[in-house]
């Protein structure tokens, strides 16, 4: 892709897209600007990818073909004051915070700038991200070509309607935690019985690589595929039983349901 990319706040969201980015050879490090409020990071991000960084948005800002604007959802107000003058007229901004919406948007800077409203997760760092995204009327489908590219750089990209991007951060934003927790008790499980960490910690990853792989290539509903490792008066049932007794569905609704609560709330 010959465009700039620019990473405006480079937080671990941020460094995850820009990770994937770069391993996926989408464009050069070269074409990568990054910006940040604390030396620290920048000398972090320099290191780790190589890519040029400054404490300057405004520098980012008019280099940049295609904006990723992250930074926390209550510092949006002050960032695009700053940066607004020192866009390019074409350029392609991604918001990545929950709750800041293209109208939003759009009032701070323009109805006619390109405006890309996405939620990304963090397994973006390793090619297998996924971000929902929404678009305004400024973004032209050659644009779209160029979004729906570099999203998918770094995992999958699923265009959505606006009215679903605050439901997003439960299902695919945010989940990773509630999956990261899950192979961690897996894993407590599997040292409780004896088992090493180290190989606790490979078991229980890959199981839930796999069983997520199943899902996604075999096309088939996933109580399906519960079903079918469930043998009659077997382990597993025995285990999906304690399972259910305790609210492990319940549960995770109620995580999911708070997530949504919460994205919400970030836009109000």
């Amino acid at each position: 892709m010959d465009k700039t990319i620019g990473f405006i706040g480079c937080g671990n969201m941020a460094q995850a897209i820009l990770g994937g980015i770069l391993h996926a050879g989408l464009v050069d490090k070269r074409a990568i600007r990054a910006s940040a409020r604390t030396k620290a990071t920048l000398e972090k991000v320099a290191e780790q990818f190589g890519v040029e960084t400054t404490v300057d948005n405004q520098a980012v800002a008019s280099v940049s073909d295609i904006v990723f604007l992250a930074v926390k959802p209550d510092q949006y107000g002050v960032l695009i004051e700053e940066i607004k003058d020192s866009l390019k007229e074409d350029a392609i901004i991604m918001t990545i915070a929950a709750g800041i919406t293209i109208d939003w948007m759009e009032k701070k800077l323009s109805p006619s700038m390109k405006i890309v409203r996405t939620m990304p997760n963090t397994p973006s760092l390793v090619g297998e991200g996924m971000t929902a995204y929404c678009v305004n009327g400024a973004v032209t489908e050659s644009d779209l070509e160029a979004v729906q590219a570099t999203l998918e750089s770094f995992g999958k990209a699923e265009k959505v309607d606006e009215g679903m991007m605050d439901a997003i951060p439960a299902v695919s934003g945010s989940s990773p935690a509630y999956v990261f927790m899950f192979i961690e008790a897996l894993a407590d499980g599997a040292v409780l019985q004896g088992i090493p960490r180290k190989q606790a910690y490979q078991l229980a990853s890959q199981a839930v690589l796999g069983a997520a792989k199943m899902v996604l290539e075999t096309g088939t509903h996933p109580g399906e595929l519960k079903d079918a490792v469930c043998s009659p008066g077997g382990a597993t049932i025995e285990a999906v039983a304690a399972l259910e007794k305790n609210q492990f569905r319940g549960t995770i609704l109620s995580a999911m349901e708070a997530c949504g609560k919460k994205s919400r709330s970030l836009g109000e």
